[in-house]
This record gives structure tokens, sequence and C-alpha cells, in this order.
């Protein structure tokens, strides 16, 4: 699929098959967001690959609004030191992984982790050091009926672009 495609194709999937994710595909994944754009090349993430259920489990008690991630095959955890553009980066490295999963038929969710309530309590779970900020977490699986996914209406170009400035 060409890059057009694969990005009007790709869709928040909370609802996921019992079908398990190969390491092999994960690892693509997971490189897809180590080639992000990053502010003065700097690299600041870190990526922790969740398969065990219990720990998925866990993390989906404390998102209240990513309890679906408890069902997924698997989760990625975004983090980054903090940097100056740590945020922005983060975000990059997440977008080429919910990218990249769409590559693979692979249904994925973006769930929030900069400054939520639960971010400590993610981080103390998958020890990571307290220099690095969770940024996100990225549910993963084959969507259950890959056909059902709604094409999410979306503002019309015309409406949002704008030439050279405002109000022309």
């Amino acid at each position: 699929m060409d890059f057009s495609e694969l990005v009007t194709k790709r869709r928040s999937s909370r609802v996921f098959s019992s079908r398990s994710l190969g390491k092999e595909i994960l690892e693509s994944i997971v490189n897809a967001g180590r080639f992000a754009a990053t502010a003065r090349n700097v690299q600041p993430w870190e990526f922790v690959v969740i398969t065990k259920k219990d720990t998925l489990e866990k993390i989906s008690a404390f998102a209240e609004n990513g309890r679906f991630i408890a069902s997924a095959a698997a989760g990625i955890a975004v983090f980054c030191k903090e940097t100056k553009y740590y945020l922005e980066d983060g975000c990059a490295a997440t977008e080429n992984i919910l990218l990249a999963a769409t590559s693979y038929g692979v249904g994925s969710c973006w769930i929030a982790g900069d400054k939520k309530p639960y971010a400590q309590q993610v981080n103390q779970l998958l020890h990571a050091s307290s220099e690095l900020k969770l940024i996100s977490l990225i549910a993963l699986g084959y969507p259950e009926q890959k056909d059902a996914l709604p094409q999410v209406p979306k503002r019309p170009l015309e409406g949002l672009i704008h030439w050279e400035r405002f109000g022309v």
C-alpha cells in the first residue's frame, strides 16, 4: 500500500481478536518509531513492548480511557528522556508506530501518557528510570472485525488549508 493509502486507512482500533503478534512484526513496528523525526537528532526515546496479559491488565486499570489495552495482543509504552523537545519527539515516534502497525494490518490506538495521573504508576510497573517521561501507550492487535472499522469523517481539506495567510 502506498503512503497516501496507508495514512487514510489508519484507524483507532479498540476491539481486538485473540490472535497474537509475532516478535518480528513487533520489532519492525518499534523500528519505525526509532526512525521518527527528532529535534537536533537527540533521539530521546525508549520503547517497552508489553505482551504479558497481566501487565496489560494492570495498565488498563490505571488508564481510565485506555481500558481496552487489556484485550490487546501487545502494547508499546513510548518513553522519552526529558529534553527540550521530548514531547514532540515522542509523539513523532508514536505516529510512526501507528502507521507501521497499519501497514501490517495491525490495529492500534494511542493512549495518552504525558502529564496523565497514571504516568508514574506505569513508569513504576515497567521499571522505567525516573529520568524518563511516559509519552504514550499504544494498544496493538488484529482488529476483531477489520472491515467493520468505521470511516470516521474528516474535515474537508478546503475548510482547513490556508495559502500564505488566514482569510485570503
